[in-house]
């Protein structure tokens, strides 16, 4: 039986199934440069950077993202993470018995109960070309939205993380529409299944992992590429490219990441933009903490810092 990579101490010799979730072969910065292979091993409870040096030719053209392996490693400190130290690895055979299904992590909630509450969000729209654009949209992405991550290790960065990311939002803007009758819960709805609605296609995934970005990811990226689809949508649908629904749901899609810094052309200028906003937030932040402490042992108090918390570590208080 592996042991957990959230159960890794300090110190751990351990022998173990995983998954290469990343690999890059580097070079040493010694006088004479040796290979190394730069790894993330993953497994159900989170992954972990590993480093098995001296790494032979063969080595570099075997291992490769998404290969299950056997690892003999130890588990040290670097720069206040943990990380591990590679002594031997193989890829598994057969006779191993492992499948990479048993590696995956995924939302807690089964994509199959989580399509169907999206689609009854869309249903529930009662503006008939705001339901129209939304519908066409979705359409483009349902069947990948059954299995894509929200992203590539901020948030939801597993099997289903984007369709359990956009539930999560839809019921924090229920509550905010009730509690905030002046807002359109029309647009809101809209927004959050709009808002990273062309992510599927900003990235290559596999089993909720992303392997790489996609040339238009790379090129367009999904904020864009969603502003897009409306346009497209519109046409189609022959709803008017000046109508205040188009700008409307542009605006929300555009500026929800609320800075340019953070990709967002134009800043909040709907009320429903600056809910949206801070509805996005909410639920990412939250998650980067309810992630962190479910893959860092209970036997410790401060998990790793989180990079899209400003690099803050969370306390794990006890009362």
């Amino acid at each position: 039986m592996s042991v957990l990579i959230k159960d890794f101490k300090d110190g751990d010799e351990f022998v173990g199934y995983y998954l290469i979730k990343e690999i890059e072969a580097k070079q040493t910065n010694n006088s004479i440069p040796k290979d190394f292979l730069d790894i993330v091993l993953a497994d159900s409870s989170g992954n972990i950077s590993a480093k098995y040096w001296e790494a032979s030719k063969t080595d570099i053209e075997t291992f490769f993202p998404m290969c299950l392996v056997k690892v003999q490693g130890l588990v040290q400190v670097y720069r206040e993470k943990l990380q591990v130290k590679v002594i031997r690895i193989r890829k598994t055979t057969e006779q191993d018995a492992v499948s990479i299904t048993d590696f995956i992590r995924s939302a807690p909630v089964d994509a199959n109960e989580l399509i169907p509450i999206i689609e009854q969000a869309i249903d529930s729209l009662s503006h008939n070309d705001i339901k129209s654009l939304v519908t066409f949209c979705f359409e483009k992405v349902k069947d990948k939205m059954q299995s894509a991550p929200a992203a590539k290790s901020h948030h939801h960065a597993y099997f289903a993380g984007l369709a359990y990311h956009i539930v999560r939002m839809l019921e924090i803007g229920e509550f905010i529409c009730r509690q905030r009758p002046f807002l359109n819960s029309d647009l809101i709805k809209a927004g959050i299944i709009l808002h990273d609605i062309a992510k599927p296609v900003e990235m290559i995934s596999e089993y909720g992992m992303v392997l790489d970005y996609s040339n238009q990811g790379k090129l367009v990226g999904h904020i864009s590429m969603a502003a897009n689809w409306i346009t497209e949508a519109a046409i189609i649908l022959g709803i008017d490219l000046e109508s205040n629904v188009i700008m409307a749901l542009q605006h929300l899609i555009l500026s929800h990441h609320n800075l340019g810094e953070w990709g967002s052309p134009v800043q909040p200028q709907l009320p429903e933009a600056v809910a949206l906003h801070y509805i996005d937030a909410m639920d990412a932040k939250l998650q980067m903490v309810e992630d962190m402490l479910q893959t860092t042992a209970e036997s410790e108090e401060w998990t790793p810092v989180i990079r899209g918390l400003e690099n803050k570590a969370i306390y794990r208080l006890k009362l």
